[in-house]
């Protein structure tokens, strides 16, 4: 055996900038994995099979699934992440990872009826805000989840930032839009009053 087969560790020269899969090929952002369609966070699983299931998604190598698997404890059609061999019914009630099937502590992701409930939270948020700030929210949620979070808005000035989006979290959100819709109909209300008077007071000094 040569002396370079028995080498162990990094290599002696690391490479300057990270492979890319299908650089030379344009990318159809309608497609799986583009930025209108990104994966679902990968949840139910250890940290290790996380970085294995990562790895797979930064090189080319991930091959979703098209329909949802049969669960190999259950046995119902329920897996719907790739590479996953369970549930996540089952994954969190035997406390096992949805991949290697280890049992471990530390599952890695959101549990289902966690995402569920701030959806709900969130379309109730959306359904009883103004048109133009739930057009805002609506922007902000596409922005998030094509990962351009962390850009910089191209806008010349920035000086009402708070005024568009104040709220720090969605039930604080909800609770604003929700007074707003409260004190627009108590202005109509007394407006319609006011004319009413104001008609009345008319009609008084006619006769």
């Amino acid at each position: 055996m040569s002396s370079s087969s028995k080498r162990q560790g990094a290599p002696k020269h690391q490479n300057q900038y990270a492979w890319k899969p299908n650089a030379g090929r344009k990318i159809n952002e309608t497609e799986l994995g583009g930025k209108l369609r990104p994966f679902a966070a990968i949840s139910g699983v250890c940290p290790r099979c996380r970085e294995q299931i990562d790895w797979k998604r930064r090189y080319g190598k991930y091959k979703p699934i098209s329909e949802p698997a049969k669960c190999q404890k259950c046995g119902k059609r329920a897996v719907r992440q790739a590479y996953h061999n369970i549930c996540s019914a089952c994954s969190k009630e035997h406390g096992i990872c949805a991949k290697c099937c280890s049992r471990t502590g530390d599952i890695v992701g959101r549990d289902v009826s966690e995402m569920e409930a701030e959806r709900k939270t969130l379309e109730e948020a959306i359904k009883h805000a103004r048109e133009r700030d739930r057009r805002t929210l609506l922007r902000a949620m596409n922005k998030d989840k094509s990962g351009n979070s962390a850009a910089i808005p191209k806008i010349a000035d920035r000086s009402r930032e708070g005024e568009i989006c104040p709220a720090k979290t969605i039930d604080e959100y909800a609770e604003r839009a929700r007074q707003l819709d409260e004190d627009e109909d108590e202005d109509e209300k007394e407006e319609k009053e006011d004319q009413a008077e104001e008609s009345e007071d008319e009609r008084l000094q006619l006769n």
